[in-house]
């Protein structure tokens, strides 16, 4: 997937897309292909979905809810995707991927508001307490997260308190937090046609 979209959506260190920067097939590096309009909104749309890990049927809602805004669609639609619970978990450290962060929302070692929570598609809102669950802390992985979890670089939009493994949503994000490596303005064009 990484090497079709062109950019590392598996954020692991030994992408396929560094040992071969180029698309997949069977022409290889020598490929050249002219996509049309439709095909380069069509892969900005899968390189969204794949980047945060969701089904074409939630990312289709995602787009519903947010073209029914008043305002800029693309930007309600990553807004949306960025205050999921796992993508929340992964931007405070506690992941290093946001396929990793969404198994751990889904093992329940994550609480919100001092309550557990395993859905990995639960929208925070501004103002709440993500934190590790007590019983979670002690095991190995928590240990040795915790160590590295000060030195992540943390958005604006959220606080991180490394001591106690926890965070706070301090706001929804705004302009200069939405910066993504696709383009919103041809999600928007590709559900509009």
């Amino acid at each position: 997937m990484c090497r079709r979209e062109g950019i590392s959506v598996c954020g692991r260190e030994k992408c396929a897309l560094k040992r071969r920067p180029f698309v997949p097939g069977a022409h290889g590096p020598t490929s050249r292909t002219r996509p049309t309009s439709y095909g380069l909104q069509l892969r900005e749309k899968q390189k969204a979905k794949r980047i945060y890990g969701v089904t074409e049927r939630q990312f289709r809602r995602y787009f519903d809810d947010a073209a029914k805004k008043r305002g800029d669609t693309g930007e309600f639609l990553v807004r949306t995707l960025e205050t999921r619970l796992d993508n929340v978990v992964y931007r405070l450290g506690f992941a290093k991927t946001r396929s990793q962060a969404r198994q751990i929302v889904g093992h329940g070692h994550i609480t919100v508001q001092g309550k557990k929570v395993d859905i990995p598609s639960f929208q925070v809102r501004s103002g709440e307490v993500i934190g590790v669950r007590t019983n979670s802390v002690d095991s190995p992985y928590f240990k040795t997260m915790r160590e590295n979890l000060g030195k992540s670089d943390v958005p604006g939009w959220l606080k991180l308190e490394a001591s106690e493994m926890k965070g706070t949503v301090l706001s929804l994000p705004q302009d200069q937090d939405l910066t993504q490596p696709f383009e919103p303005k041809l999600i928007v064009e590709f559900y509009s046609r």
